[in-house]
Order: C-alpha cells, then sequence, then structure tokens
C-alpha cells in the first residue's frame, strides 16, 4: 500500500522543519514547500522591496535535503498581492486596522497550497502552526481546538478555515511545547533549531507600516483633525493610516496627560482622541462570520472572546444578528476595541469561530 502523501509549508524556521520530520517518521511520504509571496531582492529597482530573503528558500531547501525529502518553491505572489497587500492598504486607508495574517492563512497558506497539492496529486498539507484539527465523529465536522500549550497557540489567526480546508490539514505540533520542537530540531542537526521566531508582519520591512502604505498606494496622505469626544479640535493629524485604535505615542502632539486614539472616522478625515478610562467599550458587532463547528449560530450562547492576536480571552455573551452578523457583549468592558481586528469565539479549547469587527459600542450599557 502507497503511502499517504502530505505537502508541508515550509518557511526556513524551526517550527515547519520539525512538523516535516515528525511526519515522515510517523509514514507520510512528505514533500517540501516554500512559498515565494513577496518580491525578491532588487525587484522593482527597490533595495526596500527585498521582502523575500533567498535564504529562507536556500533553508528550506537545505532542511529537506538534510530530511530526504522533495522540496519545491511555489510562486504565489499574485494572489499574495491580491489578497493580502491590497486588503492591507485598504483597511488602513479606511481608518480600519488589519490582520494580514488570518487573510494570508485562508487564502494562500491552505486555499493556494491545497489547489496546489491536489493538482499534484497530494492527500493533505500540512504546517507547523500549533493547533490541533480533530474530526467529531457524531457531526462528522472538523473541529479546531487550541494547542495543549496556551503560549503558543495560533487558533486566533486560523479561525477563517473552512471544513474543506480543515479536513485535509495536518498540525503535527499542537501537542508540543515549543523547547520541545527545538530539541527535536538540534536532535536533527537543523540549523534553524536556536533561530529566534519572527514576530513582525513578513511584509512590511522593521514594522514600518505607514511608510509602506505611502509607497504602494496612490492615495496620498491627506491630514485632518484631532478632536475630544464632544467634537472639540486638538491639533492635526498627518492622515489616519499612519494611526490605530489604542495609539499613544506617535501622536505628534502633547496634551500633559496621557491620550489615545478612541476612534477614526474615514469619512469626516478625524481622529478622535480620549483619556485612557474613556478606552473601554461594552461590546461589538463583527461580520463577516465563519463557524467551525456548525455552519450557521441560531441562538445566543456564552463564550469567551479574543479580540487581538495578543489578548486573553475574556467572558462574552454572543448574539447572532441576521445571516452574518454578530452582537459580542463583553462581560466586562473590554479596552481599544480595534474595527477591522478579529474577535475569536471559544468554547473552552475549541474554536466556535469568529469575525471582523465592523462597530464598537462606544457607551457603558
Amino acid at each position: 500500500m502507497s503511502k499517504q502523501k502530505v505537502l508541508v509549508g515550509m518557511s526556513g524556521g524551526v517550527d515547519s522543519s520539525v512538523a516535516a520530520a515528525l511526519l515522515k517518521e510517523q509514514g507520510y511520504e512528505v514533500i517540501g514547500a516554500t512559498l515565494r509571496v513577496r518580491p525578491e531582492e532588487g525587484e522593482n529597482g527597490n533595495r526596500e522591496d527585498a521582502l523575500c530573503p533567498v535564504v529562507e528558500v536556500e533553508d528550506a531547501i537545505k532542511t529537506s535535503e538534510k530530511l530526504g525529502i522533495r522540496h519545491y518553491v511555489f510562486d504565489f505572489r499574485d494572489i499574495f498581492r491580491e489578497k493580502v497587500v491590497n486588503y492591507f492598504i485598504d483597511e488602513y486607508l479606511k481608518g480600519r486596522t488589519p490582520n494580514p495574517c488570518i487573510v494570508c492563512n485562508r487564502y494562500v497558506k491552505f486555499a493556494a497550497l491545497l489547489e496546489k497539492a491536489g493538482s499534484m496529486g497530494i492527500d493533505y498539507i500540512a504546517t507547523g502552526h500549533y493547533a490541533i484539527v480533530e474530526k467529531n465523529e457524531n457531526t462528522g465536522r472538523y473541529l479546531l481546538k487550541k494547542s495543549l500549550h496556551s503560549d503558543k497557540d495560533q487558533t486566533y489567526a486560523l479561525y477563517k478555515l473552512t471544513q474543506q480546508q480543515l479536513g485535509r490539514t495536518l498540525m503535527p505540533l499542537g501537542s508540543r511545547e515549543k523547547a520541545h520542537v527545538r530539541e527535536i530540531a538540534r536532535s536533527l542537526g537543523l540549523e534553524e533549531a536556536d533561530r529566534p521566531d519572527s514576530q513582525e508582519i513578513c511584509f512590511i520591512k522593521d514594522g514600518g507600516y505607514r511608510e509602506y502604505i505611502s509607497q504602494h498606494s496612490e492615495a496620498a496622505p491627506k491630514e485632518g483633525f484631532f478632536t475630544d469626544t464632544e467634537g472639540k479640535i486638538l491639533g492635526r493629524h498627518l492622515g489616519i493610516a499612519h494611526y490605530t485604535v489604542g495609539q499613544r505615542k506617535g501622536l505628534g502632539i502633547s496634551f500633559g496627560k496621557p491620550m489615545f486614539v478612541k476612534e477614526i472616522d474615514a469619512a469626516a478625515n478625524k481622529i478622535v482622541l480620549a483619556e485612557e478610562r474613556l478606552m473601554y467599550s461594552p461590546g461589538l458587532i463583527a461580520g463577516d462570520l465563519n463557524f467551525i463547528p456548525y455552519d450557521k449560530l441560531d441562538s445566543p450562547m456564552e463564550v469567551s472572546v479574543k479580540i487581538r492576536y495578543n489578548a486573553r480571552e475574556v467572558p462574552a455573551l454572543l448574539n447572532p444578528i441576521g445571516t452574518d452578523e454578530a452582537e459580542v457583549i463583553f462581560k466586562e468592558p473590554q479596552k481599544a476595541v480595534t474595527p477591522g481586528q478579529a474577535a475569536v469565539f471559544y468554547e473552552d479549547r475549541t474554536v466556535v469561530g469568529g469575525g471582523t469587527i465592523e462597530s464598537v459600542y462606544r457607551d457603558r450599557f
């Protein structure tokens, strides 16, 4: 009987390399794949566009050779630009704060890679994400569950995955600690064993998203006014794409007390500032929903919710509204709830689903 084949997305980092090694050990025929999604060094004559370092590809190739597996490099730059980069720029220009990793996971790392795997006659894809995919034998649906070690759990960025994607995806690191993953890499003699994790958005050099938007958008930044919550003008801003809800530093103006970005009104080109005590919201409306254990939510349910990647989960009531929106009412008001970010819902360790934060309740009930 022939082995089941799995196409492993390999970034040159320790997690994806160990995922490939573990799957080979488990008896799969493993094929490595590195995705070109960013411009190569020197493309467009601009070294600042050197956002897909050749070293990543070279490291993935070396690791594949060491593991004794085939390796391919796939050019996904067009779909990455269409689905991720354009979305990223458009959201900031609308006064919202995007999460490009969530969009990239759904449309590039999973959808496009699955399509490529299918064309090659490969059964599964795999990634180095810290999460667990399980099938509920009673319902026949695939579930997404938190990593057993919460400090590395990555389910927040995966809530958009579909049943078809989950059913053909393997995530062998979901039950392992990062320290153990590094030990495995050392035992295999992999150079990436002690390499630091990447923390930045992959296509933004040194975290300079404002400069990136200016360089890659035809819309010139338009200055406008900072106001307080009563509408009083406090000063001028440099353009709404330079700011995000919750921001305190870098406002370019001093008030003698801490002031935060509370709201960005793109239509009026206005940014509302407030003291910290006014930054708390009792709830939000989320749209573009995706549920995992079921197709839709028919009745209210108690969940825990994360409103940004590094936020702690907080208890809330989730109420369905119409066909593709839900209301989230926090048990305790939350600070700096940000339109454009994701709200992800959990029931114990299981991801119920999530959606994009469309609007925020401004006042306490």
